[in-house]
């Protein structure tokens, strides 16, 4: 360990630069780390707050657009309830919408239909809760940061349903990056079929919702339960997928954070690799002096591992400064602690990989050709 701090002090100028180098990357990883969490709570955190275990939707729906397309009965609702090991079951509407308060406030909304009193009904922590008015709806907190209050009148465009903003939900709730107002299952039947206020709807949209929503108590037998209610099932982390956005979204910041990886060990590498060859001469005299192969590989490693620590920990420190800045903003950023630590983890654990590669090369020094040409 002596070697590897002098060596460290010696050449200060090229491990400070190299180390500007890491701290950089660690400080984008902690950037797309934010990006990526804060991308997933504003596509699907409504959908992750749900008590759900799996959604029955329309058979044979494409499951990128499930929510979007599916169409199920109500008795589908009946047909999982009765389901071995199935707690609850419930209807489920899922629409987008456009709107604008009586204040002038123009709102877009998804709009959640539930049964009042269903386990799938939020409870609200200011206001009243869903039922209690028929026309009421109970809104995420983000919208009330937009300027929603309760007491508000939402007039859906086009058809001109007037929604009565009865209660609040604590926290963010949004689907496909749209905030989420839950809704009495009739009135959201209504507004999909794009029924006007006093017009009747057909006992078909009378009978129809997006999916069943299933809680269950332990394991389930989703294909049976799907057989018997002629539905298909995604479990609720499968159901993401289904939001818009979401997979294109999470499958380009994840293959941007791979690249990033792989890079911070091909450059760790490269800077190894290079001071192997510079340091030819030193580790050929130490190994003529009896040092053990093993001891300058792992002095090797030690020193590209307190390089990494030390410039990935400073890396993360400007990398959450800058992100508590952005955080709060209409950016969806969002720090994780897991997310960070992992990120750094692995920019160390990778970048030690490279490292170790490049140092391999210590095995192959002849002592007695090194020596022989220096002199």
């Amino acid at each position: 360990m002596s070697l590897a701090v002098r060596e460290l002090r010696f050449a200060r100028a090229r491990f400070a630069l190299m180390g500007a180098v890491v701290a950089l990357i660690a400080v984008l990883m902690v950037l797309l780390s934010g990006l990526s969490v804060g991308l997933v709570d504003d596509g699907v955190s409504g959908l992750q707050k749900m008590p759900v275990t799996s959604f029955a939707f329309e058979k044979d729906v494409p499951h990128d657009t499930a929510f979007s397309r599916s169409v199920v009965p109500l008795s589908a609702v009946d047909e999982w309830a009765e389901q071995p090991g199935v707690e609850d079951a419930a209807p489920f509407g899922n629409t987008l919408a456009n709107a604008h308060s009586d204040r002038g406030l123009a709102v877009d909304l998804a709009l959640f239909g539930v049964e009042p009193g269903s386990f799938v009904d939020p409870k609200p922590v200011e206001g009243e809760p869903l039922g209690s008015d028929p026309l009421g709806i109970v809104v995420s907190q983000t919208l009330v940061d937009q300027g929603l209050r309760i007491g508000d009148t939402v007039t859906i465009d086009r058809i001109g349903t007037e929604l009565h903003v009865v209660g609040v939900i604590a926290g963010q709730h949004t689907y496909g990056h749209v905030d989420i107002a839950y809704v009495p299952l009739e009135t959201w039947q209504q507004i999909k079929v794009g029924a006007r206020p006093g017009e009747q709807m057909s006992s078909t949209a009378k009978d129809e919702a997006t999916a069943v929503a299933v809680r269950a108590d332990g394991d389930v037998d989703l294909a049976a339960g799907d057989r018997a209610a002629g539905t298909e099932s995604l479990t609720k982390k499968e159901s993401y997928g289904a939001s818009p956005g979401y997979t294109a979204e999470t499958s380009t910041l994840l293959l941007i954070q791979v690249f990033l990886y792989a890079i911070s060990a091909l450059v760790v590498g490269a800077f190894f690799t290079v001071w192997t060859i510079q340091r030819r001469q030193e580790i050929a005299v130490m190994r003529a002096m009896g040092a053990p192969t093993g001891y300058l590989l792992r002095d090797s490693l030690l020193q590209s591992l307190l390089l990494l620590v030390a410039s990935a920990a400073a890396g993360v420190a400007v990398g959450v400064g800058a992100g508590a800045l952005i955080d709060g903003t209409s950016m969806p950023f969002a720090l994780s602690a897991p997310s960070i630590a992992l990120a750094a983890v692995l920019l160390v654990v990778l970048g030690l990989a490279g490292a170790a590669a490049a140092v391999v090369r210590i095995v192959r020094v002849d002592p007695l050709t090194a020596l022989g040409g220096a002199r």
